[in-house]
């Protein structure tokens, strides 16, 4: 693609049909710039584009579209082709930072998120000079660009949190520190003197303290994996300023707003992120200055206000002291029983509290609500660094907290009990409160794990929680429902298996409610319920005792999925999954209507796949149909594909990427089940399966390989008699699997069908490969393998002695003997005589293979034939005897004089005959 007005017109033009919300506009725009985004120029196009347009919608498409491409296209991955050409690759990191530096916010955020994935593949080894370009802008001045440099460094620095020890990382960090450290400590101390300069300037402050919150950020990222010398020796300054930032408050940068966190708060919760990880994992060296941390977040604490935008901030702080009281160091700041008297009052208590926010989450943001509630998102809620603290507390003073707590559980339950109607919340934070008092370990599997004996979880359950789920009315107070519901799943591997199975009909119930996180929960708590395991790792809850509720639990997941608002529910789907894999030949009588359920389910999602988890668990659901269905009577088959083959046409026509590899699978289950030959409809789709475009994606090869074995096992013969012309092209999908390393296992799955249905294959392979080729196996072990195989081939293989093949059955016998009595074929193919050093196994630049270092080799087969030449003639005299005649008869008429007389000595050697 040439770099002129004619293809920066074009590109417009599809990147604007891209924003289309019309499917019709916005696919075949999507499929144009996939199939040119593999030619040369393509990127450099994204980014003359996202300069110089003066449209500033098309500039941010360009932007996300170009970081896209980074994303699925720059790594560069063993055997597979460059997918960026090397002048484009250049011409990125050339300008890239330049361009990051020099565009608008919204645009520089995407081109920060490019450089970190550049970063990720190229920085230090490709990219040398990125460290020093970036930390030369930091003399600019200009805190746009200042600001810029910091977004990208974060962006590239902050995988070091999640990244395990090695020494590549260790001294790519080291590399970075001597760079990096000293620059920012230096802009660091330089931003916060500015702060004072312009302390009356709000604009000034707005760009400064956004800079320091990046700053922190960098600050917590550079020293996650160990304490650098630098940090250390520097500690002095960072805690000081870190400590009086905590205490500031500037009345300019207050908001207004009270949904969205101020510069302000944003900044305190990376500072209490960081102390947090120096009080973890760096205690010793923190300890000066710990105290007054710990006063200063206090202080914190108790002045701030309820507003959403402080949930952040409120939550690093708590997380803060459950960090703290958790280390036996600082146990002695919190022995004091009027210390956690006030921190269970004034800390702890009004956190756990479902403000009027939360309210409304729930109500009109339950998607959001649930992620953060049921799942722990990375989004810290007060309620949950809470109950951290709790949890930290009790690891000392287990005893004493819950003494507390008791009291204040209590008290509000009886507040709630006083007036249900207008004191509900009262329960919602009791019930809130006993969940993390009692919670000591968790799993996602089993749920709590481990208890606080002080507390009776069963006790609670029947006096305050049965109330709640038998409640006539599933529609009333959907909160407590919610919290009654959440607790069964919380504690199901602490409750008896009698309270469970009270709880599932009244589960079941609830599925049928209007508000969507309750029946979400509903759905959530029974397919956890169901994974239960009990004796024998038999499920815990069994078919026979969900009889009494098979329908109405099946009437109710699907009836749900119609509630607006959770058309597509992934929790619904797969607790409809798992009802299935539970119920098992129970849900037959069920099928006919359900399947027509999730195929239409299936044929609206195909239209604009958005949810993969719930996509995922529909095919899962609609596998598990077929497979209970046609184990109980194969010939149902032929109506799930009546019933699915219309959606799957319109599925592979349009090429839904996210969908084929599904379709392949089912595909493959429905053919397996097959027991006759292949159905013509399948023939008719063999000839596309082979097309090479398809091949290209990798998430296909795995399906695609399965589905093609399936067509093998059950219609080799059809294949070889009507689609003859095709066997090239399948020998050819083989050979492009065995030339990628990724995917060479995948070949050798489809040779082994190939052989072993095909039915010329068999006798190519030993022809062709077998005979000829194995003088040139080395290694002991290697040829004692071979050595013992084709023994089996030869006198355990039937097909060998009365077929078509019985002519290979001499030359693979002298091959044999051969492989034996012959030196090893040393011989290198014509090709291969250039191959450069760096592309021969076994040696690198930076690997030496050491003689004496050696690994020792592994024998599969091990004692169990210590001399193949022995086995080879006790295998023959075996044969012989089963085929009186025929053997002698063979080696007499083809074998070579020369290699009769080798046989002849293992036959002595093993003390047996041939008759």
């Amino acid at each position: 693609m040439e770099l002129n007005d004619g293809n920066l017109q074009t590109l417009t033009e599809y990147l604007q049909k891209t924003l289309s919300p019309d499917p019709a506009v916005r696919r075949p725009a999507e499929k144009f710039l996939e199939s040119v985004e593999g030619n040369q120029n393509y990127p450099i196009l994204l980014l003359t584009l996202l300069e110089k347009s003066q449209d500033e919608v098309i500039r941010v498409c360009a932007a996300v579209t170009f970081k896209n491409y980074i994303k699925r296209n720059w790594r560069i991955v063993e055997d597979e082709p460059n997918k960026i050409s090397d002048p484009d690759r250049t011409a990125i990191k050339a300008n890239i930072v330049n361009l990051m530096l020099t565009s608008p916010e919204q645009i520089q955020k995407q081109l920060s998120d490019a450089i970190s994935i550049l970063g990720r593949e190229d920085f230090p080894q490709k990219w040398p000079d990125l460290l020093t370009e970036m930390v030369n802008r930091f003399q600019s001045g200009d805190f746009h660009i200042i600001n810029g440099v910091l977004r990208t460094a974060h962006s590239l620095f902050k995988r070091y949190r999640h990244e395990f020890k090695s020494n590549e990382l260790w001294s790519e960090i080291k590399l970075v520190l001597d760079t990096f450290a000293q620059p920012l400590t230096e802009l660091f101390k330089a931003t916060i003197d500015l702060c004072q300069t312009h302390a009356t300037d709000v604009n000034a402050l707005k760009v400064l303290f956004s800079s320091l919150t990046l700053i922190s950020k960098l600050f917590y990222s550079l020293n996650f994996q160990d304490l650098p010398e630098f940090f250390e020796d520097n500690m002095e300054t960072w805690m000081t300023h870190f400590h009086n930032l905590l205490t500031l408050d500037n009345k300019l940068l207050q908001t207004e707003d009270e949904e969205e966190a101020g510069l302000l708060e944003l900044l305190k919760s990376q500072i209490c992120d960081n102390a947090a990880l120096y009080a973890q994992k760096y205690d010793e060296e923190f300890q000066p200055y710990l105290p007054r941390f710990v006063t200063a977040i206090w202080n914190l604490l108790v002045t701030t206000g309820q507003e959403v935008k402080y949930d952040l901030l409120v939550s690093n702080a708590i997380q803060f002291l459950a960090s703290v009281c958790e280390r036996p160091h600082y146990k002695h700041l919190f022995e004091d029983q009027n210390v956690l008297t006030s921190i269970c009052e004034k800390v702890i208590v009004p956190n756990m509290e479902f403000r009027s926010a939360d309210e409304e989450a729930f109500e009109d943001n339950a998607e959001e609500y649930i992620i953060r509630d049921l799942e722990g998102s990375d989004i810290d809620t007060r309620r949950r660094a809470a109950c951290d603290l709790v949890r930290g507390l009790c690891k000392f003073f287990e005893g004493p907290v819950t003494g507390i707590f008791s009291g204040y559980v209590s008290s509000m339950l009886t507040e709630y009990a006083k007036n249900p109607g207008v004191n509900w919340k009262h329960k919602d934070a009791a019930i809130y409160l006993v969940t993390s008092l009692a919670s000591k370990a968790q799993t996602q599997k089993h749920g709590i794990t481990q208890a606080n004996e002080l507390v009776n979880l069963c006790e609670f359950f029947v006096n305050h929680i049965l109330v709640d789920l038998k409640s006539p009315s599933v529609n009333e107070f959907p909160v407590l429902k919610a919290d009654a519901i959440k607790y069964v799943m919380t504690f199901r591997s602490q409750l008896p298996k009698e309270q469970l199975l009270e709880a599932v009909p009244l589960l079941v119930a609830h599925l049928q409610a209007e508000s969507i996180v309750q029946h979400t929960y509903a759905a959530h708590a029974l397919e956890r319920l169901f994974t239960m395991r009990g004796a024998n790792n038999a499920t815990l809850i069994t078919p026979a005792e969900m009889a009494p509720f098979t329908e109405q639990l099946l009437n109710n997941l699907f009836k749900a999925l119609a509630i607006p608002g959770s058309s597509e529910n992934e929790y619904m789907m797969k607790a409809i999954m798992r009802s299935f894999s539970l119920l098992q030949e129970a849900i037959v009588p069920y099928i006919p209507t359900l399947i027509g359920q999730l195929t239409h389910k299936l044929l609206l999602v195909s239209k604009n796949p958005s949810k993969p988890h719930f996509n995922h668990y529909l095919f899962e659901s609609l596998c598990l149909s077929i497979r209970i269905t046609c184990k109980a009577n194969r010939d149902t088959v032929g109506s799930f594909e009546e019933a699915l083959f219309p959606v799957f046409t319109e599925i592979l026509q349009n090429d839904v990427q996210e969908f084929v590899p599904y379709v392949f699978q089912v595909m493959s289950l429905l053919l397996e089940i097959h027991t006759s030959s292949i159905p013509s409809s399948y023939m008719a789709l063999f000839p596309h399966l082979l097309q090479p475009a398809l091949w290209e994606r990798t998430g296909n090869i795995p399906p695609l390989v399965r589905l093609l074995q399936a067509y093998l096992e059950k219609g080799a013969t059809t294949i070889a008699s009507t689609a003859a012309d095709k066997i090239p092209g399948l020998l050819g999908v083989f050979q492009k699997l065995i030339a990628s390393k990724a995917n060479d296992h995948q070949g050798f799955y489809l040779l082994n069908s190939i052989v072993e249905h095909m039915p010329p294959m068999f006798g190519m392979v030993v022809e062709k490969i077998i005979i000829p080729e194995v003088q040139k196996v080395s290694g002991q072990v290697e040829k004692k393998i071979c050595a013992v195989g084709i023994t089996k081939i030869l006198t355990e293989c039937p097909a060998m002695m009365d077929t078509e093949y019985t002519k290979l059955w001499t030359p693979l016998l002298q091959a044999l003997i051969g492989l034996f009595e012959l030196p090893e074929d040393d011989s290198i193919p014509d090709d291969e005589h250039f191959i450069d050093i760096e592309d021969t196994p076994g040696y690198q630049t930076a690997f030496s293979q050491l003689a004496f270092a050696g690994k020792k080799e592994h024998d599969p087969i091990g004692d169990a034939v210590n001399n193949p030449k022995i086995l080879l003639a006790q295998s023959l005299h075996k044969l012989s005897t089963a085929c009186p005649g025929r053997v002698p008869s063979m080696l007499s008429t083809s074998l070579p004089a020369e290699a009769l007389q080798f046989l002849q000595g293992y036959l002595q050697a093993a003390t047996v005959q041939l008759v």
